[in-house]
């Protein structure tokens, strides 16, 4: 069960959520929220370092079952194409905290950046409260396609490489 916030903050942020295309058209994308987290070091990561790059925004759990599926996918996806301007961002929702995340980073072999979240960057992304929910953001910071729930490996790295292929707008 999906939060009902969620699901209408993803339509209006993203209003082409629904229709057949895979991606959300560029006019219709808003911009991605910022937020300031520490990682597994204590270091911490503002969304905004992260402009011009491709970034998956990814909100899991170590409870969470379709999480574990995805995991070694996005493992996947960063090293393959880190060296064109792509990352992901794991935001933990888990309540335990870096007690009960450090050591399933290790079990899982998390290689990308994990997050401890919280409830204000939880809300800014809609209440986010069911997980998965992935936020795939093109290099302007726009939100190009939100994903509740678990979705095709195939179909997430067709929008990746999509997004990565678009040429850079020039400011």
């Amino acid at each position: 069960m999906f939060s009902t916030l969620v699901i209408l903050t993803a339509l209006a942020l993203c209003p082409g959520l629904l229709s057949a295309e895979s991606l959300i058209k560029e006019a219709d994308r808003k911009r991605a929220p910022d937020f300031e987290l520490p990682d597994a070091d204590g270091k911490i990561t503002r969304f905004s370092d992260y402009q011009g790059n491709v970034v998956l925004v990814d909100f899991w759990a170590t409870w969470c079952i379709p999480c574990k599926t995805e995991i070694p996918w996005f493992n996947e996806f960063e090293q393959k194409y880190k060296n064109q301007g792509f990352a992901v961002l794991g935001i933990s929702r888990d309540e335990d905290g870096w007690t009960k995340v450090k050591p399933f980073i290790e079990r899982m072999r998390m290689s990308y950046r994990i997050l401890l979240g919280d409830a204000r960057t939880a809300y800014k992304y809609g209440d986010v409260d069911a997980l998965p929910v992935a936020f795939l953001v093109d290099r302007e910071r726009r939100v190009a396609a939100i994903h509740l729930g678990l979705v095709s490996k195939k179909k997430v790295e067709e929008e990746i490489r999509t997004l990565l292929e678009a040429p850079a707008e020039s400011k």
